[in-house]
């Protein structure tokens, strides 16, 4: 479903074309004073070297023979082409001519950018921020979803039968009876195997730490193996005995994440909210 933005008093349409945001020229052509098409803009030679730089750039079945027949005619009196003739002759893909009931004429975000320059300086700067805020909303959005079905998931846990079957490895007679710096890097080898020191050692070149890089089905079960340990150390219960049991648990409640359907679905909301760097959580 697409989404809607508000420039300046038109409201221009948001739409993902193969996940990528493309925006509606269409809806944005309607502030620019005056009678004027989307071809006046593309018949202007600098329109077209800046579509040809971009083509070259994200697109590797840009057609180069054809751009540079479109660029020596370009911003001629005789020269005129529409979008979906560029399209078919260049195979471009940062441009978009749609049908139905959101039809009309999409570009990429950058190219969208760009486009509102030529309807003034300040379309072009209002049209940045609130794209910017239409997709701080939707991350918003998508945190709080996650958290929601998180709790769904979760519950699944506390009410099925445990099935056996090993997810993380299970732990040498040597590890369980290793003494731990830490209750984190106890749990760290119940879950992963490893501590974090070890976890580090082996990715030299990765920034953050072994529950930066943790998935959906992880996060669960290491949020459920605090609580437990929690009250295995209320219980008087010694380290290894303790560490002997989670990973028992973690071995147990991995295999019901990585069977339940809306785990996968969370995966790639995750990966989007996590830091493109590897740098550390707040």
């Amino acid at each position: 479903m697409p989404s809607h933005i508000s420039v300046n008093g038109t409201q221009i349409t948001v739409t993902t074309i193969e996940d990528k945001d493309y925006i509606s020229l269409t809806d944005m052509l309607k502030a620019k004073d005056g009678d004027f098409f989307i071809s006046d803009w593309l018949r202007n030679r600098n329109t077209v070297e800046f579509l040809g730089i971009w083509e070259q750039i994200h697109n590797p079945d840009f057609n180069y023979g054809e751009f540079a027949i479109i660029k020596s005619q370009a911003g001629l009196n005789s020269y005129k082409i529409s979008v979906k003739e560029w399209v078919a002759k260049t195979n471009a893909i940062g441009l978009k001519a749609t049908a139905g009931r959101y039809g009309g004429t999409y570009a990429y975000k950058d190219i969208a950018f760009e486009f509102g320059m030529w309807i003034s300086p300040e379309f072009k700067i209002y049209l940045i921020k609130e794209f910017e805020r239409l997709k701080a909303e939707e991350q918003r959005q998508l945190g709080w979803d996650i958290k929601r079905n998180l709790a769904k998931i979760n519950y699944r846990i506390h009410t099925d039968a445990i099935k056996e079957n090993l997810i993380p490895p299970q732990l040498t007679p040597q590890q369980i009876n290793q003494v731990y710096a830490s209750e984190a890097d106890m749990l760290n080898v119940a879950l992963f195997g490893m501590t974090a020191k070890e976890w580090r050692d082996r990715n030299p070149d990765l920034k953050g730490n072994i529950r930066d890089y943790a998935n959906v089905s992880q996060l669960v079960c290491l949020s459920n193996m605090e609580n437990l340990n929690a009250v295995f150390i209320g219980d008087g219960m010694p380290q290894p005995e303790r560490l002997a049991k989670l990973n028992a648990i973690a071995i147990s409640q991995m295999k019901l994440l990585t069977e339940d359907h809306r785990v996968s679905a969370l995966e790639e909301k995750h990966a989007a909210l996590l830091p493109k760097d590897g740098g550390e959580k707040p």
